[in-house]
């Protein structure tokens, strides 16, 4: 009655380090502000502007945030 349980959890472990093990690891950097792609004003486009909710086909991004980075200078003691 446990030989079927135990013949799949045992598949079961075999298949997880397998698995596992032939899984490529993942070395993530953090974004830096040069991969981001803003479309942005050209120079002499005349800027709509819009009060209230307005549907327009021909989106501007004037401004798209305060994005800056700042080094960390020491660990994170309180």
């Amino acid at each position: 009655m446990a030989l079927p349980f135990l013949t799949s959890f045992a598949l079961f472990l075999a298949h997880y380090a397998i698995s596992s093990l032939l899984t490529p690891t993942q070395r993530n950097r953090p974004a830096t502000l040069e991969e981001f792609d803003f479309p942005q004003v050209e120079e002499g486009t005349e800027q709509a502007v819009f009060f209230g909710d307005c549907w327009t086909e021909d989106w501007q991004v004037l401004w798209y945030g305060n994005l800056r980075t700042k080094k960390i200078k020491q660990g994170g003691k309180k």
